[in-house]
């Protein structure tokens, strides 16, 4: 299959996950979901570290070669679980609180706040026209909150919308501390999806028993959607590093084929939830798409 074909099974699969997420936390507590997520993933990986182990040349593909890490490898690893962690934690709490059509085109913006935070802490100068779409991401932003404020949301003190801005703007520090992992200490790819994911489930055990023990703790029910979500996730990054392996691949297609995945989450949410204000909600979700394609 070719990698542009694979870049947009990729895309796909992100916004069904969006969608998975929304409706597994629709009137359910958001730590046992979380972990019900991150578990299904964690299982999926712990035969492949072990196969990796003892036999990585009979391994189906070499996405599932979990190479062998140090004792340093494995603590950076899970300081990345630690904020990939809290990135999802005030992402799962901010989508549970906002319709899909609000919430995933917030999370869109990551690459605005990479960029801002490579400026601030890297010393990267952006170009004229990442400037641009900074700028347009920026005006599309603050016509979403004009729309939002017709259901009742307003950007400026809703909690929803902090907790996503707080989940983007921490899943781009992850962005930053993956290109570090993986360029500067050179951990495989494959290791640092499998042992960052088990040092996550592991990391979320002790945060669900005190969320069930709390003074107050949310209603949890089982839903098919929890455990599809870590199998949703793995699939489409099975599909992305099958797409940038190619070696005619262009990863300035790939990353904005992936990022439009906002177009399904948002497509979902309109005529799978029922939300309304669909065209002036398209209208900001188009203006996020065509920043982010100019910051790529």
């Amino acid at each position: 299959m070719s990698w542009l074909l694979l870049s947009v099974g990729s895309a796909l699969l992100l916004g069904f996950y969006d969608s998975l997420k929304k409706t597994a936390l629709r009137d359910n507590a958001v730590m046992p979901v979380l972990f019900g997520g991150v578990a299904a993933s964690a299982l999926v990986w712990i035969p492949f570290a072990a196969w990796s182990a003892v036999s990585p040349g009979s391994l189906p593909h070499a996405f599932f070669d979990v190479a062998s890490i140090g004792g340093r490898e494995h603590f950076l690893l899970f300081l990345k679980a630690a904020l990939v962690g809290t990135s999802w934690w005030l992402g799962y709490h901010g989508l549970k609180s906002l319709p899909l059509s609000i919430a995933t085109p917030i999370r869109a913006t990551g690459p605005m706040w990479t960029i801002a935070l490579a400026v601030l802490f890297f010393g990267e100068a952006p170009t004229p026209r990442q400037w641009a779409g900074v700028s347009l991401i920026l005006v599309a932003f603050f016509v979403f909150s004009l729309v939002g404020r017709r259901e009742g949301i307003h950007f400026h003190r809703d909690k929803g919308v902090f907790l996503m801005i707080g989940a983007t703007v921490t899943g781009a520090v992850s962005a930053l501390y993956d290109k570090y992992l993986l360029q500067t200490i050179g951990i495989a790819p494959s290791a640092v999806q499998a042992w960052f994911t088990i040092d996550l489930a592991l990391l979320l055990v002790p945060a669900v028993i005190l969320s069930r023990r709390g003074p107050d703790p949310q209603p949890f029910r089982w839903h098919w959607a929890i455990p599809v979500i870590g199998f949703t996730l793995l699939a489409a990054d099975i599909l992305y590093f099958a797409a940038i392996s190619q070696p005619d691949a262009l990863i300035s297609l790939i990353s904005p084929v992936r990022r439009s995945s906002v177009i399904v989450s948002f497509l979902l949410g309109i005529f799978l939830f029922r939300e309304r204000h669909r065209y002036s909600k398209g209208l900001c979700v188009l203006g996020i798409i065509a920043g982010v394609l100019l910051l790529a």
